[in-house]
């Protein structure tokens, strides 16, 4: 049976300070609609995956601090489709402790890993492309398949999956490389090529092909995860078990081992608009823009002002802008922040000064 997980446990730290270790961007109602309201990342990202599975075979994996918010922002998830990390020991064991729970509930599960920070239009291309991911198992069950973004610019922020020989199912290739951010020079090189793709960290393989891996290559995590789905009291051992296992990514522990092997990885090309929410540029295509190109949200003015993201989530505080150029400008509650747009990464590094300064306060 096909099942999917959503990956939502990251707190989102480059969009500080809207987002929070406590409230972060997947659970922000950020993305605007037609009707002018607005819904999360994690919402649309459940919706997407309804166009192709039935709602019980859709799982969240979260960290537990985030479980209430998960559960009210989604109130039709079921109950027992939460996975709640305590602690997070990166991708690998998030990845792995999904494919067990998923695995002891359906042994021949094929299971989707997709993000909950990426807004992806049309469904329609999507939907048609996790098919043919999940296609791809039934003729190479062994297989790991990545979703690959067709590409539309150079980009030096993502990595890259250079494609191969075709496959027996159409619009899947055998993956012949995979490529860490490149620089401009290289990345016009790949785009110029036409072999390359946006790796968009999105997979599907069969859950027990994962628990395989990690057994062969992550021995400790695949015996502490096997531990954890045998005990009587889950969230007991879960507890106990979980914060030992070695922080590794899903990419080191099961892709480059894999894709050691000819033919086992493959990539599906998703020909569609994809913008990954990690800062606040591209948070800014999921804002209303006026005529200015400024991209708003909250009570927003500005005069001679061109090119900002100015959002504010108070609906009784004005931010008003004079003469402001390419600027980030973003009030909160309790903390208001300017940059200029070029400088939006090094928020992350803003915030590390700001909880170094007030331990605790803002993060």
């Amino acid at each position: 049976m096909r099942h999917a997980v959503i990956m939502a446990g990251g707190s989102g730290t480059r969009l500080w300070p809207l987002s929070r270790s406590a409230r972060p961007k997947q659970l922000l109602d950020v993305v605007s609609e037609e009707s002018g309201a607005a819904h999360s990342l994690l919402a649309e990202a459940f919706t997407r995956l309804q166009a192709v599975l039935p709602t019980e075979q859709i799982w969240v994996c979260t960290a537990a601090r985030y479980g209430d918010m998960v559960r009210a922002a989604l109130p039709e998830l079921g109950a027992d489709r939460l996975i709640l990390e305590p602690v997070a020991r990166d991708t690998a064991n998030a990845v792995g402790l999904a494919a067990a729970l998923v695995a002891d509930v359906d042994p021949d599960a094929e299971l989707a890993v997709v993000s909950a920070d990426h807004v992806i239009r049309p469904v329609e291309r999507f939907a048609d492309a996790l098919r043919t991911a999940y296609d791809c198992l039934a003729v190479r069950p062994r297989s790991l398949v990545t979703l690959g973004i067709t590409p539309t610019s150079p980009a030096t922020g993502f990595g890259y999956v250079q494609k191969g020989a075709p496959t027996e199912v159409p619009g899947a290739a055998e993956a012949a490389s995979f490529r860490e951010k490149p620089d401009l020079e290289t990345a016009q090189g790949y785009l110029a090529s036409g072999e390359y793709v946006w790796n968009s960290g999105m997979f599907v393989w069969r859950a027990q092909t994962v628990l395989d891996a990690l057994a062969d290559h992550l021995p400790e995590s695949a015996e502490g995860l096997r531990r954890i789905v045998a005990a009587e009291d889950r969230e007991a051992a879960l507890a106990e078990v979980f914060p030992t296992l070695p922080k590794i990514s899903v990419d080191y522990a099961v892709l480059e081992p894999a894709a050691a092997e000819p033919g086992r990885v493959l990539v599906v090309d998703l020909d569609v608009d994809w913008l990954d929410v990690g800062s606040w540029p591209a948070l800014a295509h999921t804002l209303d823009t006026d005529e200015a190109g400024n991209a708003v949200r909250g009570m927003v003015v500005a005069l001679d002002s061109s090119g900002n993201v100015v959002l504010s989530d108070d609906p009784d505080h004005l931010v008003a802008l004079v003469g402001v150029r390419d600027s980030v400008v973003v009030h909160t509650a309790d903390v208001t922040m300017v940059c200029p747009v070029g400088d939006a990464e090094r928020v992350k590094q803003l915030l590390a000064v700001a909880e170094e300064r007030f331990p605790g306060r803002y993060a």
